[in-house]
């Protein structure tokens, strides 16, 4: 059991009830800072771990039984959509996959719709497009505002405006997510939030397909 694995399966317990990790310790009636990321790692950079008080009433508040929570600690993200969870009933199922992997083939159609069978799934409730699917971010490139693990819901049937966050496909077949900072007839510029990290100007045939993020677990 890892420190990650810990923190990934609050996460993900907080996306199932469509809630952000503060959102559910608010919930369970912790501080509402008390899984916030800058709590997962000390001043002295050791990691820290959720406490088992803690754990208990978010299990409590949420109606989940352990095993689902342990379910999701081992990797197991889609448990609870299958009603491991006495309260997930009424969420609906959406694929999920890690960025990482988005760029491989057969894992999109051509209009960027989700296909084929190595997806994974997560429960989420009132998400209206029926394309909509799931991502685990990785890496840096995006934080603070996603970090490493985040799972963010993307929708393509979303209107896409200057200053979402989007996950974009270019036709050589890398997957993105970023910040749109411009689009014109000809061109879109795409930002990363780290500095440490580039940004990037595509011309507008090189783009395959751009989706807005429309939540993200944090």
């Amino acid at each position: 059991m890892r420190h990650d694995d810990i923190w990934r399966a609050i996460d993900a317990l907080a996306a199932e009830h469509g809630l952000s990790a503060s959102g559910l310790a608010r919930k369970a009636g912790l501080d509402p800072t008390a899984f916030n990321p800058s709590k997962r790692i000390g001043a002295d950079g050791r990691a820290r771990w959720p406490s088992t008080e803690s754990v208990a009433k978010v299990l409590s508040a949420t109606n989940t039984s352990f095993d689902a929570f342990a379910a999701l600690v081992t990797g197991a993200a889609s448990a609870l959509s299958r009603g491991a969870g006495r309260g997930g009933g009424a969420a609906r199922r959406i694929p999920l996959i890690g960025l990482a992997q988005a760029g491989g083939e057969g894992y999109f159609d051509d209009g960027g719709y989700p296909v084929g069978g190595g997806w994974d799934e997560i429960a989420v409730p009132e998400i209206g497009d029926p394309n909509a699917y799931a991502l685990e971010i990785s890496g840096d490139s995006m934080e603070p505002v996603f970090r490493d693990g985040d799972i963010v819901i993307v929708s393509p049937a979303a209107p896409v405006r200057r200053g979402d966050r989007v996950v974009v496909r270019t036709r050589k077949g890398e997957v993105m997510a970023k910040e749109l900072r411009r689009q014109s007839a000809r061109r879109v510029e795409l930002a990363s939030l780290n500095p440490a990290h580039p940004s990037y100007s595509f011309e507008l045939p090189e783009i395959a397909w751009m989706h807005r993020i429309v939540w993200a677990s944090q």
